[in-house]
Order: structure tokens, then C-alpha cells, then sequence
């Protein structure tokens, strides 16, 4: 098994035990290659749910950029949400289950099919 695999794998148990429902493996996969090389970096793989910054960044980049969404008033609470519902005193927020919870919530997972 690859390390990506891998991670993919640790990443749909998260959603099991942090979310109580199964991953849709195949948008999981395709969130975690669309995070290139960050998936490996142990910084970067991560999401910081207390610093305003890093939720800044969630949604610029990932809602606004890679969703193509318009600036919205329900953003940071969804992300507030999605970071609540990991584990306030979870330090392990994996990006790639941050991103794959909004794009649910957001139901934007068409994206990944393009």
C-alpha cells in the first residue's frame, strides 16, 4: 500500500470516529490528490482550528478557490463546524477531512468529478 493509500485509509477512519459515517472513498481520494504533496507535510496536513488564520485560509482557498463559491455569511460557521465536530482538543484536524466534510456540507462534490 502506498503512503498515500495509507493516509487515505487513516483519514476515512477519522470521518468514521470523529463524523460517526462511512467516507465516500472515492471524493476522499480525490480530496487528498487534489492536496498534492501537502498531505505529506506534517504542518500542512493539518488544520489549526483555533488560529483565525488558518480558518481564513480554509475558506479562501479551498471554498472560495477550489469550490468556486461566492464569499458567504454561512462559511466560517460550516468550517467552525466541521473543526468543532473534529475535536476541539484534537490537534490532528487532517486537512483532507476538513476539505472533504465542506464539500459535503457544502454538497459540492461535483467539483471532484470535473
Amino acid at each position: 500500500m502506498s503512503k498515500r493509500d495509507e493516509l487515505i485509509v487513516k483519514y476515512a477512519a477519522d470521518i468514521k470516529d470523529k463524523f460517526g459515517e462511512a467516507a465516500d472513498m472515492d471524493l476522499l481520494t480525490k480530496v487528498a490528490i487534489g492536496l498534492g504533496p501537502a498531505i505529506y507535510n506534517a504542518d500542512a496536513s493539518k488544520v489549526s482550528g483555533g488560529d483565525q488564520k488558518e480558518k481564513d485560509t480554509v475558506k479562501n482557498n479551498f471554498l472560495i478557490k477550489k469550490l468556486g463559491m461566492t464569499e458567504s455569511d454561512d462559511m466560517m460557521p460550516a468550517i467552525e463546524s466541521v473543526l468543532e465536530k473534529y475535536g476541539s482538543s484534537n490537534r490532528n484536524k487532517h486537512r483532507a477531512v476538513v476539505y472533504y466534510m465542506l464539500a459535503k456540507h457544502f454538497k459540492k462534490q461535483d467539483v471532484y468529478n470535473k
